[in-house]
């Protein structure tokens, strides 16, 4: 009997005998699975390996953050360069990376990063009188 002939008679209790094309090779399941068994220092070992791995690939991952992070700061078009998602497709072509501020800043253009300019009311003032003028130092915050 082969795979395809299996009805839904069949319990899942009964000894099922599944053939190739050719009938030479039969086999049953009389006996159930049995689990293999590895000696104790070998599965540490692999572990071992594959704790270092992941470790490898975790870095790599931050790594690849903050490439990400500092090419978007490069373009000094985003106030916050966290506001960008990670792709990896912008670390490989810097089109997409345009493209992908571009298209975030359409959305959402309040994400742009702003300079200002002129005088914007901070810093120093320099004054050249040789006497305190209250008048003239309001005067000159209210410029």
């Amino acid at each position: 009997m082969t795979e395809e002939q299996i009805t839904d008679e069949q319990t899942p209790d009964e000894d099922v005998v599944t053939t190739d094309a050719t009938d030479d090779d039969v086999t049953t399941n009389d006996t159930p699975d049995e689990p293999d068994t590895f000696p104790r220092s070998y599965v540490e070992k692999l572990r071992d390996e594959n704790a270092k791995f992941r470790q490898r690939a975790q870095r790599a991952d931050e790594l690849a953050q903050g490439l990400h992070r500092s090419r978007v700061e490069a373009t000094g078009r985003l106030a916050d360069p966290s506001d960008l998602e990670f792709s990896d497709e912008h670390l490989e072509d810097a089109e997409k990376l345009t493209a992908a501020i571009d298209e975030l800043l359409t959305r959402k253009p309040h994400l742009a990063a702003r300079k200002p300019f002129g005088n914007i009311g901070q810093g120093t003032v320099s004054h050249n009188t040789s006497t305190v003028d209250l008048a003239g130092l309001l005067r000159a915050g209210a410029n």
